[in-house]
C-alpha cells in the first residue's frame, strides 16, 4: 500500500471508528451526515477537492480526541482542528481551507440572511455561541472578498441539508479513491 493510500485508509479509520456516533443534537449519525453532504456537492456537479471537503467538514469532531466540547454540542474549534488534520496528511489548503469556513459561512449567514438564525436546528445556534457569534459587518466584508466565499456558503447550505434520515450511506470507496487521486495529484 503507497503513502496516499495509507493516509486514504488512517482518514476514513476515523469514520469507522466513529460515524456510527451520534451526531450531535441532530437525527443522523456522523456518517450519514458527511455522506449526504458529499453527496449534494457531487449532485451539483462540483470537484472531488469540494465533494471531500463537504465530506469532511466535521471531521474535527472526530479527529480530535482530547479537545474541548461544547457544552455537549461536538468539538470546540473543529473546524480549525479538521482543517489543521487534513493539512497534516497532506490535502490541499483549499480544501482546507472549505473545511474551515463552514462555520464562518454560518456566522455570515446569521449576519446577512433574515431569518436564517430561526432556522438552524438548535445545535447549530447552542455552538454558534462557542463560535464567535454572528459575524460583525467588517468580518462580513473581508469574508466577501475570499475567493472561497461562495462556495463556502453552498457548503453550508449542503451542511443544513445533510440531516435527512433513512438515506443510505454513499460507496465510501467512491469517497476513498477521489482522496487517493487529489493526494497523488
Amino acid at each position: 500500500m503507497g503513502r496516499n493510500e495509507q493516509v486514504v485508509a488512517e482518514v476514513f479509520s476515523l469514520y469507522e471508528r466513529f460515524g456510527d456516533s451520534d451526531y450531535i443534537g441532530e437525527p443522523v449519525s456522523q456518517i450519514e451526515h458527511m455522506s449526504q453532504a458529499a453527496e449534494l456537492a457531487m449532485a451539483e456537479g462540483f470537484d472531488d477537492e469540494v465533494v471531500l471537503a463537504a465530506f469532511f467538514h466535521d471531521i474535527g469532531h472526530i479527529c480530535g480526541e482530547s479537545a474541548e466540547n461544547m457544552g455537549g454540542f461536538g468539538v470546540v474549534s473543529h473546524e480549525r482542528l479538521g482543517a489543521d488534520y487534513l493539512r497534516r496528511v497532506g490535502f490541499s489548503e483549499r480544501m482546507a481551507r472549505l473545511v474551515e469556513y463552514h462555520v464562518q459561512a454560518k456566522r455570515y449567514l446569521t449576519l446577512k440572511e433574515a431569518g436564517y438564525y430561526e432556522r438552524l436546528s438548535e445545535a447549530s445556534r447552542r455552538t454558534l455561541e462557542y463560535q464567535g457569534g454572528v459575524m460583525t459587518a467588517e468580518e462580513a466584508e473581508a469574508f466577501e472578498k475570499d475567493p472561497l466565499c461562495a462556495v463556502s456558503l453552498r457548503m453550508r447550505q449542503w451542511d443544513e441539508l445533510a440531516k435527512e434520515m433513512h438515506v443510505p450511506v454513499i460507496d465510501l470507496a467512491v469517497l476513498k479513491g477521489k482522496a487517493v487521486r487529489l493526494l497523488a495529484a
